[in-house]
């Protein structure tokens, strides 16, 4: 009995040795030969054409109640928070109860040629200092 607790431990052993001979991770703290190859980013999808989306979609960013006038946008930037484009929209909006609200000012991400996301901006966003174009 005693013999075969040995060589299960034997066995055990060795197979928690070798298995740790794999290439470490691309973040372990091994040398640079040790370590695996990291993956390449994901391939830049060309720029949509945002004037062309917001003309077709233009309810996806503003609410049809808000009837939204003069609306501008800028130039698609690569989306720095994962795959796609980021684009600025303006426009003067209106209240529900008609009452002018100004200037609203969206982040819109497009993703696969589709608006996928809208949120109105914050400081930390760039749309200050953007280029706007009518639409």
């Amino acid at each position: 009995m005693r013999r075969i607790v040995v060589h299960i431990a034997l066995v055990a052993g060795a197979a928690l040795t070798l298995g740790a001979c794999g290439f470490a991770d691309v973040r372990a703290p091994v040398p640079d030969f040790m370590r695996a190859k990291a993956p390449d980013p994901p391939p830049l999808e060309p720029p949509p054409d945002v004037k062309r989306l917001l003309k077709e979609k233009l309810d996806s960013v503003f609410m049809a109640a808000s009837q939204p006038t003069n609306v501008r946008v800028s130039g698609p930037r690569p989306n720095l928070r994962g795959p796609g484009w980021t684009a600025c929209v303006k426009a003067e909006v209106v209240s529900v109860t008609g009452k002018p609200l100004g200037t609203q000012t969206y982040r819109i991400e497009i993703s696969e040629g589709v608006i996928a996301d809208r949120r109105q901006t914050e400081p930390e966003d760039t749309c200050t200092g953007e280029s706007y174009e009518p639409i």
